[in-house]
């Protein structure tokens, strides 16, 4: 989590924010993170005050969020590559933040879980999702993909889930666009499941979106060791009350082939039902679907 953050704003809203600064720090600062305010016309000065260099700086301000109703400071902090997110107010709604990954309006209603999260997208670290009695579900790391070929290279797996390329390269080269643009964008996906007891992983599981597909897709896979101990019911349990609680979502949907007799069995017990048969890339499968009750 970040252990600071510093709101760079214009004289406008500085003077706002400093009014109600008490409502931030309750939000804020009783979880160990400590909020600041510099004027956007002294940001340049203060972070140049002491000729840091480009790396000693993204050393310095490793753990800070900067958040920013000024397009030339959002520039200036991106460029020295500093973790920063847009402000927009009823004084600056017109402008454009170009590069901002995340812009906020009202920072008073934002929980402290959004600012962990921006900062965490930002520096590249990732979500932690849910947790089970048995299990840790997060987002993947580019550190994850030995471990899925050590669980995609048994054929009960590979029989019933597209493969991994090849190449490892090209893996770690989707994984990272993956990240970006499918966690980015969307706020879910495919993740890494963890056994909690030791930290090995034993699969992945999470929600996608299939192209030409309105609802978001169940999938998991758990390792063959790991099979048949209650432990993908447990995972994907978890991942329908996420869906519900957390994503509120209604309505899902999960493809399965015929013959997998065990994922058919374990969509059954989720709630799922079985809504008609579709053809894949040239595969047939069978479309669950389930809807998710309040």
């Amino acid at each position: 989590m970040p252990d600071k953050i510093v709101f760079v704003l214009s004289e406008y809203y500085l003077d706002f924010v400093n009014s109600h600064i008490d409502i931030l720090n309750l939000k804020v600062s009783q979880r160990g993170t400590s909020i600041s305010l510099i004027p956007a016309s002294c940001l340049v000065t203060v972070l140049n005050s002491s000729q840091a260099s480009f790396e000693s700086l993204q050393t310095a301000y490793r753990q800070t969020l900067f958040i920013t109703d000024d397009p030339e400071c959002f520039s200036f902090l991106s460029k020295k590559g500093l973790y920063a997110i847009a402000l927009y107010h009823q004084h600056n709604k017109n402008q454009s933040f170009p590069g901002a990954l995340y812009a906020v309006e009202d920072i008073f209603q934002l929980e402290y879980r959004s600012y962990v999260e921006a900062y965490q997208r930002l520096a590249g670290i990732p979500w932690d999702i849910l947790e089970t009695s048995r299990l840790i579900v997060r987002e993947s790391t580019l550190s994850d993909i030995p471990d899925f070929y050590r669980i995609y290279r048994t054929p009960s797996v590979t029989d019933y889930m597209e493969p991994l390329f090849d190449d490892p390269k090209e893996e770690a080269a989707y994984l990272e666009a993956y990240i970006k643009q499918v966690y980015g964008f969307y706020g879910f996906g495919i993740w890494t499941v963890i056994l909690k007891e030791t930290g090995q992983i034993i699969g992945r599981a999470g929600l996608n979106i299939r192209e030409g597909y309105d609802l978001p897709e169940l999938g998991f896979v758990i390792e063959a060791n790991w099979q048949n101990q209650g432990l993908a019911f447990e995972v994907c349990d978890a991942i329908l009350t996420y869906a519900k609680k957390e994503l509120a979502l209604t309505k899902l949907q999960a493809f399965v082939k015929e013959d997998n007799l065990a994922s058919r069995h374990l969509l059954k017990k989720l709630g799922f039902s079985y809504h008609r048969d579709v053809l894949e890339k040239g595969r047939e499968y069978q479309l669950y679907t389930i809807t998710l009750l309040s």
